[in-house]
């Protein structure tokens, strides 16, 4: 291994081990006990679903307990805005164009983040401890200006740390912050499983089955992750004359999951939030409501794998434009042998696309709804995260792929500097 790989490798750690202290830097004025003791009884909600995704920062109030969501959120609404308007998607691929998308997703990131900071800082105001203390130690106007401010600086550095690892580290830095959150939880899982075991709750045959299902579903991801169905392109002698010295790829490689992680996220939110918000209320038709969207019960599983397959084609719609792929295949003087090019190309690969995106989204949705079938058919108190899982193996696979390159790219620059 290489010294700059090396030096990638070490950069990368060490911003994610920054990001891991910072989870442990709590607002100013909270009284910390009284949000975790709110947060462990909300760990099957929204909440606890965007208490893993921090890395369990939200329960330390911490200044990254909004994570790096709010500029997720903002790149997703300027996804979607890209795809409605074409001035927008435009802009998106020129070189100078993008440079300008980019500050309009930072500068809506703080929009987001500030909203949001505001809104927590709002929500505290009514929580209280068992004994009735209050969560606010300060009085609430200072409080809401500190809040605000420390929140919105916490979101900043964790851009900075993101952008950061992807320009000098390896790999995708929003994702490995995220890859890194969830991680964090999994020392503590491990123990607490030990100790269901030793105290006789949980059955040690049940555990092992439980590892196994868990080894079987991280191959399967893993399976499924790395498939793809590439569609054959012949050039004309005249486009590989021309590019003698360049490599030509003679594929289109299409995922068997165009939409990554994206479904099974927007899915958990839009059911987990509305239960979340209405359970504190002693209305009897909103706690049916309530009961109606309890994440273990059989409708919200069945809505989750539902919702799921809709977001899977909704969001592969989006990353996969079948007509920019073959207007760049006509202006480079590439076909797809037996297919016309121009408009027939587009309506070929949307077909395949909208086939692989079938199988891909039946299996999102397989992936969502595993751990309540885990719990269920075994009787386990262990909720095991498909979705955490899934994000996991992807940024996982994804990083491996990247320090794979960097390692070939390094051979191919030894050989050129000796001549071969």
């Amino acid at each position: 291994m290489s010294k700059s790989l090396l030096n990638k490798i070490f950069i990368t750690l060490g911003f994610l081990l920054a990001y891991r202290m910072l989870a442990y830097v709590p607002v100013p004025g909270v009284n910390v006990d009284i949000v975790k003791e709110f947060f462990d009884t909300n760990s099957n909600n929204a909440l606890g679903l965007f208490n893993m995704f921090s890395g369990n920062a939200v329960e330390r109030l911490s200044i990254i307990s909004l994570g790096i969501m709010p500029y997720i959120t903002a790149s997703i609404i300027m996804e979607l805005l890209a795809a409605t308007f074409p001035t927008l998607g435009k802009m998106k691929k020129e070189r100078d164009g993008m440079v300008k998308y980019m500050q309009i997703i930072r500068y809506a990131t703080v929009v987001i983040t500030l909203v949001q900071a505001i809104g927590v800082s709002v929500g505290l105001q009514s929580l209280t401890g068992k004994s009735g203390e209050s969560a606010i130690m300060i009085d609430m106007s200072t409080f809401i200006a500190i809040s605000a401010f420390s929140m919105l600086t916490g979101t900043m550095l964790l851009m900075w740390i993101g952008e950061q690892i992807t320009q000098r580290g390896i790999g995708n830095g929003i994702s490995l912050i995220i890859f890194a959150g969830i991680v964090s939880g999994i020392p503590s899982a491990i123990g607490g499983t030990i100790n269901l075991v030793n105290t006789g709750e949980l059955n040690f045959l049940a555990m092992i089955v439980m590892l196994a299902v868990i080894l079987l579903t991280v191959g399967f991801i893993i399976y499924i992750e790395l498939g793809e169905r590439r569609v054959p392109i012949s050039y004309s002698r005249k486009t590989l004359m021309q590019n003698q010295k360049k490599r030509v790829m003679n594929y289109i490689p299409i995922k068997v999951n165009l939409s990554g992680v994206i479904p099974p996220i927007f899915a958990s939110a839009i059911l987990m939030f509305p239960s979340t918000i209405i359970q504190a209320s002693d209305n009897p038709i909103l706690q049916s409501i309530s009961d109606f969207l309890n994440p273990n019960s059989y409708m919200f599983n069945v809505l989750t794998f539902f919702l799921v397959v809709f977001f899977a084609y909704f969001y592969a719609s989006i990353v996969f434009s079948a007509k920019d792929i073959s207007d760049n295949l006509k202006r480079q003087g590439g076909f797809i042998p037996g297919v016309r090019p121009g408009e027939a190309t587009a309506l070929f690969l949307n077909e395949v696309a909208s086939r692989l995106t079938f199988w891909g989204s039946i299996y999102l949705a397989l992936i969502s709804t595993l751990p309540w079938v885990l719990v269920k058919s075994m009787g386990v108190p262990f909720y095991f995260g498909g979705t955490a899982v899934l994000i996991v193996v992807q940024v996982a696979l994804d990083t491996m792929r990247k320090i794979e390159a960097q390692i070939y790219m390094n051979k191919y620059q030894t050989l050129s500097a000796v001549g071969l």
